[in-house]
């Protein structure tokens, strides 16, 4: 099967990288270079390794001569067994330095690697937040993991196997020309035949496999739909099971026959290529004989056709290796690209120099005529005016998709304003210590987020030195410290990966304890709710309100019940605030406000005290 993802087989780029083949500029490789640099000796080591390996090599062929003409043909056996010895030596101590060599490559591989993840790793988490929402997920982890992984391939495979085979290449005809010319020259002849069958063949091969991928995607695209419980359900309940069954054994059939095509074609490149290397030693038989038959070279000997034939076979893989420089160079090039890429996106939200550390305690928290945008061409926001007075609770309400969330958002700086300002007691969050800013602002969301990890390494997620005390009574505020204590492994309970052991209930009271642990001056609640029924919802509203005495609080709420808490209510329709007020104030104004309080608020409300 060939390579998924955008790489093609050895020898061959396919059209995708054709069409992206990457600029080689001096930038590029310095940039590249400077992350080699630190490990310069090592990489002296590995070559020097390599150069060494590359000459001792040559030396087992060369006793094979001598084991003909001095120890066979003169019929000496001590000098056989000497012989034998030193060769068997001479494979040995290549074997170790091969070892050697590896080992020294596969560090410098692995240094590397750490290194680049350490910078992606520290890069990405600075990145702003709208990168995160805009960004695949998965590319992010493909930059992160295959990608700089694949650096390895590039250290220890391209770079090295370069220097190796031209070493191999360049110590094995300086030895075949100093024994012979004449068979040297022979024996090159021969290497345009294993070029151009590979080439040829590889392509041939290279379509049957990419054609055989595709349809074992469709085959596997199938059965994931077919066999999946929706899929199976499904085709049961619409009687599809004979056509989807048809439909099966016809995309199989395709599989089958693309297969049988590649393996014969690879079959009888195998034997092409059989018959191809060893015409070269034949050739080599031929014209050794035929020197030494008609005395046209009396140094000849048999020993030294032997050692020629060895020495041949020696020669013909580092030159197929590198007339595939080219393709390995660009992918290398390619690779790098991709990773530079992600090290090139701007880190927009940055922490000023000296940023201020204000107390920010029973602040007023101030939005002054602000704009903001995900798409300079759509604006979301504009002219966001209002002040939360210090220790005060304001209620946000607004249809879904009217802006919300983002205007919390600018309060912690996961995005900045393009016009206007936030300011928190008077000094703008952009002049705030970035992390001093977000340690004294609490955010509950609409979806918890809840690390693969028991509770209490989740908590402490909130403060790393809470005491157990500590952690108990915010999850008792937040009414979870019974459910917690009910499970057989009390606090050390595993979540499951984004707490899926857990309820919608229970994940969402285990956030708030954990932002009751922080102890933040600040707090935002975004629907914080939301996942609660009426029942846990009463018994946390009592918590929150404990939580909001004396915290400047901004609340996104759809429930009546906690909007009539509010100091006032703003109201957001299309990106700016329509109404505010209080309860009573909005609801005269037959507003917007009126509509919701119609068509949701009150319908919650009747809800909650049981009315059909």
């Amino acid at each position: 099967m060939p390579p998924r993802g955008s790489f093609g087989p050895r020898g061959f780029l396919t059209d995708e990288e054709k069409q992206h083949m990457p600029k080689v500029t001096k930038a590029l490789l310095i940039r590249i270079f400077s992350y080699l640099k630190p490990y310069l000796l090592q990489f002296f080591l590995v070559f020097a390794a390599i150069l060494l390996s590359s000459v001792v090599g040559l030396f087992p062929s060369i006793v094979t001569g001598r084991i003909v003409d001095e120890a066979l043909i003169g019929e000496n056996m001590a000098l056989l067994i000497k012989l034998l010895l030193l060769a068997f030596g001479l494979i040995a101590l290549s074997q170790v330095i091969g070892v050697l060599e590896s080992y020294i490559n596969a560090w410098i591989s692995r240094r590397i690697i750490f290194d680049m993840k350490n910078q992606m790793y520290r890069h990405l988490e600075q990145m702003p937040h709208s990168f995160f929402t805009s960004e695949k997920q998965g590319d992010i982890i493909t930059r992160m993991n295959t990608d700089i992984s694949g650096v390895s391939s590039v250290i220890s495979g391209t770079l090295s196997s370069v220097v190796s085979n031209f070493s191999v290449l360049v110590t094995t005809l300086v030895a075949l020309f100093s024994m012979s010319w004449q068979l040297a020259i022979v024996g090159i002849i021969v290497i345009p035949l294993l070029i151009l069958p590979t080439k040829t063949v590889g392509k041939t091969r290279w379509k049957l496999l990419s054609q055989s991928q595709a349809k074992n995607d469709e085959m596997n695209q199938l059965v994931n739909e077919t066999l999946s419980v929706s899929g199976s359900l499904l085709v049961k309940l619409f009687t599809r099971e004979d056509r989807e069954y048809e439909r099966f054994v016809a995309v199989n059939e395709d599989v089958t026959r693309l297969a049988i095509k590649e393996q014969r074609s690879g079959r009888w490149f195998a034997v092409v290529m059989g018959m191809f290397t060893q015409i070269g030693p034949l050739l080599i038989y031929f014209a050794g004989g035929y020197l030494i038959i008609r005395k046209f070279d009396p140094t000849l000997t048999v020993g030294t056709i032997t050692a020629t034939v060895a020495l041949i076979n020696r020669l013909y893989r580092p030159v197929q290796s590198l007339l595939n420089l080219q393709v390995d160079f660009t992918r290398s090039l390619a690779l790098f690209e991709r990773i530079f890429d992600y090290f090139d996106k701007e880190v927009t939200i940055v922490s000023p120099e000296n940023g201020q550390k204000p107390d920010v305690a029973n602040q007023p928290v101030n939005f002054d005529h602000v704009a903001f945008s995900y798409d300079p061409e759509k604006p979301l926001l504009s002219d966001i005016d209002f002040t939360v007075p210090g220790g005060k609770m304001y209620a946000i309400v607004g249809p879904s998709g009217s802006g919300k969330s983002t205007i919390v958002n600018l309060i912690p700086r996961l995005y900045d304003v393009l016009e206007g300002s936030v300011s928190i007691g008077g000094v703008d969050v952009r002049d705030f210590d970035l992390s001093y800013l977000r340690s004294q602002i609490g955010v509950v969301t609409q979806d918890t987020y809840l690390f693969n990890g028991s509770i209490r390494e989740n908590l402490l997620y909130a403060r790393e030195d809470a005491t157990q005390e500590e952690i108990e009574k915010a999850c008792r505020i937040a009414s979870i410290h019974d459910f917690i204590a009910s499970q057989p492994e009390g606090y050390d309970t595993q979540v499951g990966n984004r707490g899926l052991k857990l309820s919608g209930g229970e994940k969402q009271r285990l956030s708030i304890a954990r932002v009751i642990l922080k102890d933040p001056k600040i707090l935002i609640l975004d629907e914080a709710t939301s996942a609660l029924d009426s029942i846990s919802e009463n018994a946390i509203q009592e918590a929150l309100e404990v939580l909001m005495q004396g915290r400047t609080s901004i609340v996104i709420a759809h429930r009546l019940s906690t909007i009539l808490k509010a100091e006032k209510i703003l109201v957001v329709s299309g990106g700016t605030i329509a109404e505010q007020g209080t309860h009573e104030e909005l609801l005269q104004l037959g507003g917007v406000y009126r509509e919701l309080y119609e068509t949701q608020f009150r319908t919650v409300l009747d809800y909650e005290n049981g009315e059909s």
